[in-house]
């Protein structure tokens, strides 16, 4: 029926999914993403492709792929293609909400958890035989329990590391662009204006997508705002926070700490000055790797692929194409 491009192996049964509708898969056989030329190569050949956060697809990619008439992003998030530039081509973008969000709320209150407690410096010095013997100075951390948690972007995932909080008897902020009254008046969560959110919390965990209000939305003034001691988690996309102002601002101790599961670029340079930083743990982009998650978020774009090549509309529509094609 259709040729469908794969650009990574993933786990679960997606290619099995669509050959068994029928379709012949094309999947990337290495580890690092396509090149450019070499993806824009396989979406010339297919009707369809599951695509990565790290596929970046342009006006020109789709313009010279005249059969595509689907790309189904492994993700919740679609910086990676503009749904308006694909909707004006004709093609449907899809994403995979709803899949992801407690596995992904789960890693970020482990980020939390170590960064609070040192998890990443102190396995690191045993492991180098600086554990002598026990001393009451060694790795003195902060409480996680009854601290202030400010969530920014309270959608799924920033629900779902709210509902984590709650067993830590945390108090929990949120700064959002849609207020939660029904959430507020059930669990006592309180809305915060952003300002507000930074200079009352001991924890703040990222959780907003990347958009052109949001780059950077995490600067020198922001950090100025901060309280000395907290620690800020980033579960969302690297370029929500300037980097360069995160560095002077953990080295002048305007922040005790960060965790950084993504990073702008990715993966960040080896020489990169956030390396070197002894209050800082850097993990690569894995917030939703769970196999049961992966693997679910790998049917979903599947299914969103099947629809539209059986010519109906996809389950988990980011755009709606004027004129799709057929």
């Amino acid at each position: 029926m259709g040729r469908v491009f794969v650009s990574r192996a993933i786990p679960g049964h997606a290619p099995e999914l669509l050959a068994a509708a029928g379709h012949e898969v094309e999947q990337w056989p290495h580890d690092l993403p396509a090149p450019p030329d070499a993806l824009a190569e396989a979406l010339a050949r297919a009707d369809g492709a599951i695509t990565m956060v790290v596929d970046r697809v342009d006006a020109a990619m789709l313009a010279g792929a005249p059969r595509l008439r689907i790309l189904a992003n492994m993700a919740v998030g679609y910086d990676n293609v503009d749904p308006e530039v694909a909707a004006a081509a004709g093609v449907w973008l899809t994403n995979t909400p709803g899949v992801l969000a407690e596995t992904s709320a789960d890693f970020a209150f482990a980020l939390m958890l170590g960064l609070a407690r040192q998890l990443g410096r102190s396995e690191a010095d045993t492991r180098a035989g600086g554990w002598k013997t026990w001393t009451p100075t060694a790795f003195l951390g902060a409480d996680v329990h009854g601290a202030t948690l400010g969530i920014v972007g309270m959608g799924e995932i920033g629900e779902a590391m709210a509902r984590r909080a709650a067993g830590f008897d945390m108090r929990v902020l949120y700064a959002s662009r849609t207020r939660k009254p029904a959430l507020e008046a059930r669990h006592g969560y309180r809305w915060a204006s952003f300002e507000e959110l930074l200079a009352q919390s001991d924890f703040i965990s990222i959780h907003t997508p990347l958009t052109a209000e949001t780059r950077h939305m995490f600067g020198a003034p922001q950090f100025a705002l901060m309280k000395r001691e907290a620690m800020l988690i980033n579960t969302s996309r690297g370029g929500v926070i300037d980097q360069d102002a995160l560095v002077v601002a953990l080295r002048a101790g305007e922040l005790a700490g960060a965790a950084l599961d993504v990073t702008d670029p990715e993966p960040l340079p080896l020489g990169h000055p956030l390396f070197r930083l002894p209050n800082v743990v850097i993990t690569p982009h894995i917030a939703s790797a769970s196999l049961a998650t992966r693997s679910r978020m790998a049917e979903m774009a599947a299914a969103n692929v099947i629809a539209v090549l059986e010519g109906r509309d996809p389950y988990n529509p980011v755009n709606r194409p004027a004129r799709a094609r057929s």
